[in-house]
């Protein structure tokens, strides 16, 4: 699970400073206000771990992507072309990292790891992106160890970046005897060229922390706020997809696969009782519209006694609903889900109701939640199922992004009691209610004392 989380110089961030992250974190702020920039950055380093070019620093992304964020010049903070991108975050890992003596016997156990942290630093030019420093660190035995690279100057090619490896002063790298060669460059923006397992003779295990970054993100899910359109029918031929895809048109395939699954969650049996739970259907079929077809149909009921009708034929917000529940119980446990606006075209008692959903998938399958939002119905949710023990305070991080007088996104924290108040709720939160009806009962007043000199 994630755990903290900073940003230097990425789109309209200069610095959120540290950012603490829990099970449920919450971006919450006006338009163009820089919440989605925090999700767009753990998208970019998602795309870039997943992309099959290892000297690709930053995948800014294309069509086939989560996002795609234009040139590196759209990304850097005000445009400041040279300049640099700086990030780092901190989780912990699923299972203990136990790190074999690399000159020892099997059982020689030097570290054993719980959580990691790493830092990027990457100068932007208009030529090219360049890793300046990479490195990960942790604590073990009351000891805080660093490994990492940094660049150097190479003499002879000024254009060629060299790299030296660096370690804590506990922790001693031992060379191959021979020429002290400088490292190439990083593989992507946070991994090790192979060149170090070759130069150094107790260095192996770096490795290890590569796979960990890359763990983190291979367990990420992404939902985008724009979603498809229902189907009269739905095709499937039998594979498994990864998730319900950026804009859930994976949903009903993945529901299909959920079947073939050897586990003991009934996904469709789930989906069907927050969807009734929520006051949306009763439920709902999902079956091929004839034998040995690959095209399926999804019909609901809307009451018990109501007669079957496809999905295209009810609300709207049945079909965007779906694929955000789909997400929470098709992912794998342990996952870190990020919704963009999941309240989209819902009623407010459903947007509401989908606090409920997400409690319960943090608790029951310890998933991680990461959203941006606008409705002020799912955080109300949320801090009444404090108050009412439900969910614990620490549980939750939620955020008011806005813009400052030069237009640079702030972060500020919301102090969440035990008792679900938030202490430092910002002016103009959710626009000015009171303003509204003031406005309102000055206008009614008005009107009657119009009427009555008339």
């Amino acid at each position: 699970m994630l755990k903290q989380l900073t940003i230097h110089n990425f789109k309209s961030w200069q610095n959120t400073g540290q950012m603490p992250l829990a099970s449920l974190t919450g971006l919450f702020g006006t338009n163009s206000s820089g919440k989605t920039g925090i999700i767009q950055l753990l998208l970019m380093l998602k795309q870039t771990v997943e992309s099959p070019d290892r000297q690709r620093v930053l995948h800014t992304g294309d069509d086939k992507t989560y996002i795609d964020l234009g040139t590196i010049t759209d990304v850097i903070y005000q445009h400041q072309i040279p300049g640099e991108i700086e990030f780092s975050l901190a989780w912990e890992l699923p299972e203990t990292l136990d790190v074999i003596n690399p000159e020892g016997e099997l059982e020689d156990i030097i570290f054993s790891i719980s959580s990691l942290s790493f830092n990027a630093n990457i100068e932007v030019t208009a030529e090219s992106l360049t890793v300046q420093n990479l490195f990960y660190s942790f604590d073990y035995d009351n000891k805080n160890y660093l490994f990492g690279m940094e660049r150097q100057d190479n003499q002879n090619n000024k254009g060629k970046p060299e790299y030296r490896l660096k370690s804590s002063p506990s922790y001693d790298l031992k060379r191959f005897k021979g020429r002290a060669w400088p490292l190439p460059q990083p593989i992507k923006s946070y991994g090790f060229p192979d060149q170090v397992n070759s130069y150094y003779q107790n260095a192996s295990f770096l490795a290890d922390f590569v796979l960990a970054f890359e763990g983190i993100f291979q367990n990420i899910y992404y939902l985008g706020p724009l979603r498809d359109y229902p189907r009269r029918s739905y095709t499937w031929a039998g594979y498994q997809p990864q998730d319900v895809g950026k804009k859930g048109e994976q949903a009903v395939p993945a529901l299909l696969a959920s079947r073939n699954q050897n586990n003991q969650e009934n996904i469709e049996q789930r989906i069907a009782e927050w969807l009734r739970e929520l006051g949306l259907i009763h439920d709902f079929q999902l079956k091929p519209i004839a034998e040995n077809r690959q095209e399926y149909e999804l019909s609901v009921r809307r009451t018990p006694n109501s007669s079957e009708v496809l999905i295209t034929d009810v609300g709207f917000g049945v079909s965007q609903i779906l694929p955000v529940l789909v997400l929470c119980y098709y992912a794998p446990k342990g996952s870190t889900l990020i919704f963009e606006q999941p309240e989209i075209h819902l009623h407010p008692s459903v947007q509401a109701g989908l606090a409920d959903v997400f409690i319960d998938v943090i608790k029951n399958r310890n998933m991680q939640i990461i959203l941006e939002s606008h409705s002020e119905h799912l955080l109300r949710r949320l801090q009444r199922r404090i108050a009412e023990e439900q969910l614990q305070e620490n549980d939750a991080a939620l955020y008011f992004c806005q813009l400052n007088e030069q237009g640079n996104s702030e972060l500020t924290p919301l102090e969440l009691d035990a008792y679900g108040n938030i202490n430092n709720w910002p002016v103009g939160f959710f626009g000015d209610e009171m303003g509204e009806l003031l406005a309102m009962t000055e206008a009614a007043m008005k009107r009657q004392h119009g009427n009555q000199s008339e």
